[in-house]
């Protein structure tokens, strides 16, 4: 394997990373910024109150994702088996 196809080989796998991992970590953005604005609204800093329902809100969108990140890591798993040569 030459430098060009480990390089090649690496990118994708980080582009693979962030693609599975990005619908999981926007719906936590977008959680904590609606609770960013609620306390800044009420005054309200407790430290519990951001931290479950962003935890919460990640556990079910990634119970919703699964199934495509799943489809997703299989064919990258495909994809890499039938290029590298054996």
């Amino acid at each position: 394997m030459d430098f060009n196809t480990a390089l090649e080989l690496g990118r994708h796998a980080f582009w693979m990373a962030l693609m599975t991992s990005s619908p999981i970590l926007i719906i936590g953005l977008v959680v904590g910024l609606m609770i960013s604005l609620f306390q800044a609204v009420t005054q309200l800093q407790e430290q519990t109150l951001t931290f479950v329902p962003k935890i919460a809100a990640m556990v079910v969108a990634g119970a919703i994702f699964i199934p495509w990140i799943a489809n997703q890591m299989v064919a990258y798993t495909r994809t890499l088996l039938s290029t590298l040569p054996f």
